[in-house]
């Protein structure tokens, strides 16, 4: 008897990493809020890496977690790094390209696992305000894909985004 449950759970666990294997090869995940401000007003803080602590839901994850802000002061060239003990994980952001109505950033995780993003804020002037897309996307690493069998990643890093655009709500229309 021992044998034959043995048998099927190595059987439930190949299925599940052969479903994995089997999962998208990029990752995407999109929000976006209007904002009633300019689109210079919103992309300021999202250009000054210094301001992200006013409204990145990220920065609540670990309050003390080491940062590190270089580079340019803001916009192309202005560089984050972070080492959390936690939730926060560690990696490194570095602004790309920041035109008057968009913001791209170079996303690169080192911990919990290694994964290279693109991120971009997008400001389209709309009536009554800017429309703001915070998105993300890059490729699903095979590890990414076994979470996404487990846990809805659109979902969990959607609601990320969407509690950051909140915030940067708030923060621009003061």
């Amino acid at each position: 008897m021992l044998v034959i449950i043995l048998s099927l759970l190595a059987l439930l666990v190949i299925a599940v990493l052969a479903y994995a294997a089997t999962r998208p090869d990029t990752l995407r995940i999109e929000r976006s809020l209007v904002i009633h401000a300019p689109a210079e007003t919103i992309l300021a803080h999202v250009n000054d890496f210094h301001r992200w602590r006013d409204w990145s839901p990220y920065e609540k994850l670990e309050p003390d977690m080491r940062r590190e802000i270089g580079g340019a002061p803001s916009g192309v060239g202005a560089t984050y790094a972070w080492q959390g003990q936690g939730k926060a994980g560690a990696g490194r952001m570095e602004i790309t390209d920041a035109r008057p109505d968009r913001t791209t950033i170079q996303l690169d995780f080192s911990k919990p696992f290694v994964s290279h993003n693109i991120a971009e804020f997008a400001a389209n002037a709309q009536a009554g305000g800017t429309r703001v897309t915070w998105s993300m996307q890059g490729p699903a690493a095979y590890m990414t894909k076994l979470m996404g069998v487990f846990f809805n990643m659109d979902r969990m890093i959607g609601r990320d985004f969407e509690t950051g655009l909140a915030a940067l709500k708030v923060q621009s229309e003061k």
